[in-house]
């Protein structure tokens, strides 16, 4: 029987990874350009982090997690998302006696025991943003604007911003009183995990994706009416900073996020291009997890975007990413001497930096002209006793078809050239 690869993952070719590299690099520009800098954590932790970090009643933690022993017993998990991760990095490596605030960014694969489906595997890669150590409203916007700029710089246009403060801890408590007098009587109706929520923290039952459970949900009494004056102020200044950026958006006040440690700016980026799974990107502000998983208070705020996700949006909004030449030069090597020739320039070239390949599997001049076109290569020239012989040759540039001829021993001179955009 043929093995193949897990339910729910998926190989990423050669004739796919290009797509990845490009939106990397662009990540990597936009990160820069707003001074964020990449942290590179294990793919697997205690699994105590998560139970810690990402909070006992989230269907991640109840669910999802892919969690094993190892042989000394110890329960390891693989990590389901970036944060408590980023976190934990932050706090053991002492980050936090530097400068203020600390500004990440990460690539990093994601673990999830869920049904697959279009943008949602059991094992996604995320690009995430964390920032550490400052309060002030407009560096949420900062990392807000961040996301849409990634988007917007692939040519991305159907996009809407929706934005929610969930307040802090001291306005739960008097929110998750009003909440519970709502629920109580509908409490039977909902689904099993949500009965579970009801007393551990009925906020999530809000995110629940059960159809009997959002039926009893919809005259909910929303948070955003019931956060304190500092959680009001914090989100007021932040559509002010969303205002100068220049960002539209809508308060949408059902906006919980699917992860407990989330206070005050919850966002979503959400695109209709995709079908029912809209959201592309989504974070918010947890100025309480860094002490929770025993680091010095220290607030963040972040946001957590699929890659994979990513890459379906610009394949239904027709957006084709540049297909890079796989090589500068192909060398077609005729006869023994050819052959010894084209190896000799290959490793020649390969060490100036020119990008070059040649036949491994004695195919003919006509079969490797073909396979030169399927790598896409930029130029190719044929080498064989004559062309030895006379020091000649002919390079064909394979994007007009046309021919130049050159001395043999200026080979490496004429691709620098055409690699420095002289020609």
């Amino acid at each position: 029987m043929q093995i193949k690869r897990p339910k729910g993952t998926e190989d990423i070719t050669p004739a796919q990874v290009y797509k990845w590299q490009y939106v990397e690099a662009l990540m990597r520009e936009i990160c820069a350009l707003n001074g964020y800098r990449e942290i590179r954590t294990p793919a697997f932790e205690h699994t105590e982090l998560f139970h810690r970090g990402v909070g006992e009643t989230t269907d991640v933690v109840q669910k999802e997690m892919y969690t094993f022993e190892d042989k000394a017993n110890r329960s390891l998990t693989l990590k389901p998302e970036g944060t408590a991760t980023a976190v934990r990095a932050f706090i053991e490596n002492g980050l936090f006696n530097e400068p203020q605030p600390t500004k990440l960014f990460y690539f990093t694969p994601c673990f999830r025991y869920e049904k697959p489906q279009s943008g949602r595997l059991r094992e996604h890669h995320q690009f995430g943003i964390e920032a550490f150590g400052s309060s002030d409203p407009s560096i949420d916007a900062e990392i807000i604007n961040l996301a849409m700029t990634v988007y917007k710089r692939l040519g991305v246009s159907s996009l809407q911003l929706k934005i929610n403060s969930i307040g802090c801890p001291k306005c739960r408590v008097e929110y998750n009183k009003k909440l519970k007098d709502y629920l109580s009587p509908k409490l039977n109706n909902l689904c099993e995990t949500c009965q579970d929520r009801f007393n551990k923290n009925p906020l999530r039952i809000i995110d629940c994706k059960e159809d009997r459970c959002q039926q009893q949900i919809t005259e909910v009494p929303l948070i955003l009416d019931h956060i304190c004056e500092e959680c009001s102020e914090h989100f007021e200044q932040l559509k002010v900073s969303l205002d100068i950026i220049g960002l539209e958006y809508t308060v949408d006040p059902r906006i919980v996020r699917g992860l407990d440690y989330y206070t005050k700016t919850a966002f979503e980026i959400v695109t209709d291009t995709i079908g029912a799974q809209g959201t592309v990107c989504g974070g918010g502000r947890y100025d309480g997890l860094i002490e929770q998983i025993d680091g010095p208070s220290t607030p963040g705020v972040g946001f957590g975007m699929g890659i994979e996700r990513l890459l379906i949006v610009l394949e239904k909004a027709g957006i084709e990413l540049p297909i890079p030449p796989s090589m500068d030069l192909f060398i077609i090597g005729l006869g023994d001497a050819g052959v010894k020739e084209s190896i000799k320039l290959i490793h020649k070239l390969r060490d100036n930096n020119i990008k070059c390949d040649k036949d491994y599997a004695g195919r003919s001049l006509k079969a490797q002209m073909k396979y030169a076109n399927k790598m896409n290569a930029r130029y190719i020239t044929v080498i064989g006793e004559d062309e030895i012989n006379n020091n000649k040759i002919k390079v064909k540039n394979m994007e007009n078809g046309s021919e130049e001829e050159i001395q043999l021993n200026q080979l490496l001179e004429y691709m620098k050239n055409i690699q420095q955009g002289a020609k």
